[in-house]
């Protein structure tokens, strides 16, 4: 199990080459997979401006985004308990704005391609600007592809590699939520049933 550090591990980067059994913290890691081909995985900060000159701002900005989290949430219980709406994303579409911002001016998907072009590796693999995405990137002196993980916070997303293919996996919550309901119901049916034998024991003991 490999833990890459990004822009909220400042301090587990510190013991970047620690090992406990299976367990790594690394910047980056060359994955070898099938065919001989390698993927190049890290975080993707290292790209960003804001993260090299501007700590500071990218701190405040971490610290803005979590209290936009937690603010959400109340956000999302009054919509739904009292105005039994959907749940809104108020950090999502802020996110989204700021960081395709950061992407755009940084030119991020490409410049992390033209480094592992540069390298001959077959993939990259990042997070970071948090979006979602699977697609071929190339220059003058080939291709690759690139692939971003997304975020477990709101994207619900993450990817995988499965019998040589990569995938980029969207967890359902509303499944989820159907399966506990019906889990509950169950749950319940299996209690009512329960119920019902002990009653008719009691009636055989009463005959």
């Amino acid at each position: 199990m490999y833990y890459i550090t990004g822009n909220h591990d400042e301090m587990l980067r510190k013991f970047v080459g620690f090992k406990m059994g299976s367990f790594r913290i690394v910047n980056k890691l060359v994955l070898e997979l099938d065919n001989n081909k390698k993927a190049w995985v890290f975080h993707g900060d290292v790209f960003d401006v804001t993260m090299q000159h501007s700590k500071w701002l990218a701190k405040l900005g971490a610290v803005g985004y979590d209290t936009l989290i937690h603010l959400n949430r109340l956000v999302n219980f009054v919509s739904e308990k009292v105005f039994k709406k959907g749940k809104l994303s108020l950090s999502k579409k802020i996110k989204n704005s700021v960081k395709s911002a950061v992407k755009f001016i940084n030119n991020f998907e490409q410049t992390a391609a033209d480094i592992a072009i540069s390298n001959h590796y077959d993939y990259v693999v990042c997070g970071h600007i948090h979006q979602p995405e699977m697609r071929e990137v190339g220059n003058q002196h080939g291709s690759i592809m690139y692939l971003n993980s997304g975020d477990w916070i709101e994207n619900l997303s993450a990817l995988e590699y499965v019998d040589g293919s990569w995938i980029i996996y969207r967890f359902d919550e509303n499944e989820i939520l159907d399966t506990s309901i019906k889990d509950t119901e169950e749950e319940l049916s299996s209690n009512q049933l329960f119920s019902n034998l002990v009653e008719e024991f009691n009636l055989l003991k009463q005959v």
